[in-house]
């Protein structure tokens, strides 16, 4: 018997997005051959990972902090590895500020992690690695649900974005490789598959090799014809790539849950442009209310950034314009944050004041308009996927327009669909009663 198959554990923490789940996921899936064992006690664990975001506000200080931590709490032996979009835009010296971290591996490079154990200070943060056609073994957080990467990477140059600089550029993975993974998803009993990229939407432009030529639109079409999947979900489309085509296939394919996240970011042309969107603030428009005209019961969740360098009084009633005509189900805002390595970083800022006092504005109104959305609920009956046992006795899922919901049940309801009749309507989430 091999010596590495002495049973090892592992302890992960991952922040940020779905995509660094996934990767999480991927991570996991890849040691298993190594015979790590999955453990929530940090002071048991073998090998400490967190994979980090640098998408917010001071990532590198909260990621020397984490790993102080690490160091302090872990068992003589441990390693500690940092993963992620930190770990690509800081390399090696974060071996050099933290020198107890074992390795380094970017986000681009999650398939190199069996090299990185057994490398000596090993450190990887090739932002154009090519992975795309790596056949990750397999793991899921969940039963009922998959995410499931068909891009990696952006080539959008966004000013305020660390993405580009994190993830390199966009490359699409293999149509047959997405099928084979929904397909093994759906026999292991997920129903609901959850597509993943930067732009999903702009899936199929670039591959690393000769490809049948396919677009997202047809890549949904694809999946849902996949037996055992039930619903299909995904982030983040890009408003530019919003077609008709891809509107029409998002509103007429049954299976594609109507909840669409369009990312604005501002409510202004001219800041818009500024950013490099790539699009206006009457293209926004167009796409945003066609969506709710073609279909009625769609949720349309937002990202907004409030105070970007040069934004004007009159800049940020156009966004609150926006908000006013879409009425968004879901938004996630935040003030203007410089992130290393773009554009933006170098701008002069807002006051602070004056940002504090703008999100406070738009975050008050978007709370009136989801408490009216949210009251509308009452006594609407939803298709709820059920995924979450929680400990108040209660469970909880999606319906099929993304609203979060819970019942009084048991496990028995996990990995089902059932009808929910809504009868206490709350903010951030709907009470109901199985029908």
């Amino acid at each position: 018997m091999k010596e590495n198959l002495k049973e090892k554990l592992l302890y992960i923490q991952t922040l940020g997005c779905a995509m660094n789940v996934r990767d999480s996921e991927h991570i996991i899936a890849e040691l298993k051959d190594e015979n790590y064992k999955l453990t929530d006690d940090i002071t048991q664990a073998d090998l400490i990972l967190i994979n980090t975001c640098s998408v917010r506000e001071k990532p590198v200080h909260k990621l020397f902090s984490e790993i102080g931590g690490f160091e302090k709490n872990k068992k003589v032996g441990a390693k500690i590895g940092v993963l992620g979009c930190t770990a690509s835009h800081l390399g090696k010296d974060i071996i050099k500020r933290a020198p107890y971290v074992d390795f380094v591996l970017g986000a681009r490079n999650t398939s190199k992690i069996k090299q990185a154990l057994k490398t000596t200070k090993f450190v990887s943060t090739d932002i154009n690695y090519d992975d795309s056609e790596y056949a990750f073994k397999e793991f899921r957080s969940s039963p009922y649900k998959a995410f499931v990467n068909i891009t990696i990477g952006c080539d959008k140059k966004c000013t305020y974005c660390i993405v580009p600089q994190t993830r390199g550029d966009e490359i699409s993975i293999p149509l047959n490789l997405i099928l084979a993974e929904v397909e093994k998803a759906a026999k292991n009993g997920a129903k609901e598959i959850f597509l993943l990229g930067q732009n999903v939407n702009n899936y199929g432009r670039r591959f690393s090799n000769s490809h049948e030529k396919v677009d997202f639109s047809d890549l949904l079409n694809r999946v849902s014809g996949i037996s055992g999947v039930e619903r299909i979900r995904f982030t983040s489309p890009h408003p530019l790539h919003m077609d008709d085509k891809f509107l029409d296939t998002f509103v007429n394919n049954p299976k594609i849950c109507k909840s669409m996240h369009m990312p604005l970011q501002s409510g202004s042309s001219e800041i818009l442009k500024a950013m490099k969107r790539g699009y206006t603030k009457e293209w926004f428009l167009d796409r945003a209310l066609k969506l709710r005209k073609l279909c009625p019961e769609v949720s349309i969740s937002t990202d907004i950034i409030v105070a970007y360098p040069g934004e004007s009084d009159e800049d940020f009633a156009d966004t609150m314009d926006v908000i006013e005509q879409v009425k968004f189900e879901q938004i996630f805002s935040f003030k203007f944050s410089p992130r290393p390595l773009t554009f933006a970083a170098n701008l002069e800022m807002i006051d602070d004041e004056i940002a504090s006092k703008r999100l406070t504005t738009l975050q008050n109104r978007h709370n009136e308009i989801l408490d009216e959305i949210m009251s509308a609920q009452m006594g609407k009956t939803h298709s709820v996927y059920f995924e979450e046992l929680r400990a108040d006795g209660m469970v909880g899922g999606r319906s099929f327009s993304n609203f979060s919901v819970m019942v009084k049940g048991s496990e028995e309801l996990l990995g089902t669909t059932r009808d929910v009749i809504i009868t206490q309507p709350k903010r951030m989430a709907l009470i109901g009663e199985l029908v």
